[in-house]
C-alpha cells in the first residue's frame, strides 16, 4: 500500500498522455491505476464512441459526471478522459483527495497522437472542429489544474519524473 493516500488525477486532452504516463506514474509511485474511460465503459457496457453516437455527446457527459463523482479512491493514479473537465461537480469531486495534473501538450501533437479522432470517441458537438474543442478545453483544463506539466518535454518517462517530482513537491506544501 502506498504512503500517499491523496490521488494524482490526470487531466489533458486525449493523446496528451494520461494513460501511457498514468500506468508508469503508478508503477513508480506504488499506486493503482484507474482509466475513467474504462470505468465508464464497463458501466454502461459499451464503448465510449458507441456511447457518444447512440446518445449524443450532452448524454456521454451527463453519464461521465455521474461516474466520476461517485469514485470513492484513495492512492490512485486516475487518468480522466479528456470531457471530464466540463463537469464542475465531478471536478471539485475528484480535487477533494487529489492532485490534479495537467498534461499541456500544444494542438499539433494532439493531432499528430490521435490521427482520425473520428474513431477516438471524444465528446464534442457534431459542429465543432478538433482547434475548436482544444481552445474551448485548454481554458477548463487551466481552471482545474493544480499542477501544470509541458506533456511533450521529451520521453513517456521524462514526463513521468517531472510528474512525481511535482506531486511530491506539491504533496509537502
Amino acid at each position: 500500500m502506498s504512503e500517499n493516500s491523496r490521488n494524482l488525477v490526470l487531466i489533458g486532452m486525449p493523446g496528451s498522455g494520461k494513460s501511457t504516463v498514468g500506468v508508469l506514474l503508478a508503477k513508480a509511485l506504488a499506486m493503482g491505476f484507474i482509466d475513467t474511460d474504462l470505468l465508464i465503459q464497463a458501466d454502461q457496457g459499451r464503448t465510449l464512441q458507441a456511447i457518444a453516437d447512440e446518445e449524443g455527446y450532452e448524454r456521454f457527459r451527463h453519464i461521465e459526471e455521474a461516474v466520476l463523482s461517485r469514485l470513492e479512491v484513495s492512492g490512485q493514479v486516475i487518468s480522466t478522459g479528456g470531457s471530464a473537465v466540463y463537469s464542475d461537480r465531478a471536478m471539485n469531486h475528484l480535487k477533494q483527495n487529489g492532485v490534479v495534473v495537467f498534461l499541456d501538450v500544444p494542438l499539433a501533437t494532439v493531432q499528430a497522437r490521435i490521427g482520425d479522432y473520428s474513431l477516438r470517441g471524444i465528446s464534442k458537438r457534431p459542429d465543432q472542429s478538433l482547434e475548436d474543442l482544444f481552445r474551448e478545453r485548454h481554458q477548463l483544463y487551466a481552471r482545474y489544474a493544480d499542477i501544470t506539466i509541458k506533456g511533450d518535454a521529451g520521453s513517456q518517462g521524462d514526463i513521468c519524473k517531472a510528474v512525481r517530482s511535482a506531486f511530491a513537491d506539491y504533496n509537502v506544501r
